[in-house]
């Protein structure tokens, strides 16, 4: 193709005049990746190799040779995606078989959507606007089999949510929780497998607990939890779910306000339990319960929530892995096998019921966030959700999703939302 380098794998060396162990070479308008011995590395050298690419400029490439297959397609993908979605690349799906085909164009349309989602500035991605996308995106999948209805506005209290009702009030952009249905079973009645529930904070001023400049100018991404459950159901769908999934966005912005909530407010939750904010930037555990507890009223046999909830868990992983916790064991290993088989990454940490007891409140059944030194910030925002699903917590998960976001480009990732957690997340549906 006219203008577009070819890109080919190869198991050689490179030429040592490239350097020591060179990944990447170029001869006569072809860049060969050079692979090396470990087959266990190739989608990451892959992945390495396609940010070298996009980095040196190289806007236009075509894959070709027989070493390419839908693992390490996905992984160029990944590397050589941008925000600015500025570069053409032909996959070489034309020597692909059908069902490689189909698999790499499910990722990609998933994958896609989840990062351009939350790379789209907060002005336009506002919450009613999150929650309509994302149903759109479920729509055109599976229009037979989705039903959804967007609550908004002062409907929430209505519906009895008040937790993304507070957080989101301050905002001129009303506050709202999408409840969607896929059921192919055409069974009204048949029992929900899975439930997801996911924090769409739009934009993260902090509040009243106000974030600096910095850390806030990455805040348009602080709906990546809602993203990716989005876009890993939307991967599931595609890859033939026939079980019925119930997904749940709670969408807000998070700003200053004379209407906005303040230190010292206490939310009282549809379960009962009182909530003293003490932190308004400790808001997505707020809006969580809301849709933690909707999700229960349908007896889900799995609940899995996902957010970008804490710097904590970026502190412990940084933005490499996705934090997992739970208290059912068995589901908490079923999800981190299958990040393994998926190539990516998820890392279980520390959740016990006495971290419930870390979150104490003088006015309320307890706080928003943890008190005294020395606590594990990641753990208490998990035992917070945890006083909002069943009580034993057997069948559900929670996901910080520390590896949502890439806040400046490495040697993998381009900066902006990264996708990752998606194929973890849409094999786990389909495994139930």
């Amino acid at each position: 193709m006219k203008d577009f380098m070819s890109v080919e794998l190869t198991l050689a060396p490179a030429e040592n005049f490239w350097g020591n162990n060179a990944l990447v070479s170029f001869d006569a308008g072809v860049a060969s990746i050079h692979l090396g011995d470990n087959s266990a590395d190739y989608p990451l050298q892959v992945q390495r190799a396609a940010r070298k690419l996009s980095n040196q400029g190289i806007g236009k490439v075509t894959l070709k040779g027989e070493l390419w297959d839908t693992e390490l397609r996905i992984a160029f993908d990944q590397g050589y995606y941008t925000a600015k979605e500025n570069q053409q690349a032909c996959f070489g799906l034309e020597q692909a078989s059908s069902i490689e085909k189909k698999d790499f164009i499910a990722f990609q349309q998933a994958s896609h959507w989840v990062r351009k989602t939350i790379n789209t500035d907060a002005e336009e991605m506002y919450p009613i606007k999150l929650a309509q996308s994302a149903a759109d995106l479920l729509l055109q999948l599976a229009p037979e089999s989705i039903t959804y209805k967007i609550i908004a506005g002062e409907e929430l209290l209505t519906h009895g949510f008040t937790g993304i009702h507070t957080v989101g009030r301050g905002s001129q952009h009303p506050p709202a929780m999408l409840q969607l249905d896929f059921n192919p079973t055409g069974n009204a009645d048949a029992p929900v497998a899975t439930a997801l529930v996911g924090k769409g904070i739009t934009f993260d001023s902090g509040g009243y607990s106000i974030k600096p400049s910095e850390p806030m100018a990455a805040m348009k991404s602080d709906m990546g939890g809602a993203a990716t459950l989005t876009g890993a159901l939307a991967l599931a769908i595609n890859q033939g779910l026939n079980q019925r999934v119930q997904l749940f966005l709670c969408c807000a912005e998070n700003m200053i306000s004379s209407n906005a909530f303040k230190l010292g407010d206490i939310i009282k939750y549809k379960n009962d339990i009182t909530v003293e904010v003490l932190n308004t930037d400790a808001e997505g555990r707020l809006v969580l319960a809301d849709g933690l507890l909707a999700a229960e009223e349908n007896s889900p046999q799995r609940l899995i929530d996902a957010a970008t909830l804490t710097g904590a868990a970026k502190m412990a992983l940084g933005r490499d892995y996705n934090a997992v916790f739970g208290f059912d064991q068995a589901f908490v290993n079923s999800l981190l096998a299958n990040a393994k088989a998926e190539n990516e990454f998820a890392w279980q940490l520390p959740l016990e019921k006495w971290h419930q007891q870390q979150l104490p409140s003088s006015f309320a059944d307890m706080a928003n966030i943890h008190a005294g030194e020395g606590r594990a910030g990641a753990s208490t925002a998990a035992a917070f959700l945890s006083r909002f699903v069943r009580e034993d917590g057997q069948g559900w998960l929670h996901l910080d999703l520390a590896g949502s976001y890439q806040k400046a480009a490495n040697d993998l990732w381009a900066t902006g939302g990264k996708g990752h957690g998606i194929r973890t997340l849409a094999k786990t549906l389909l495994d139930a």
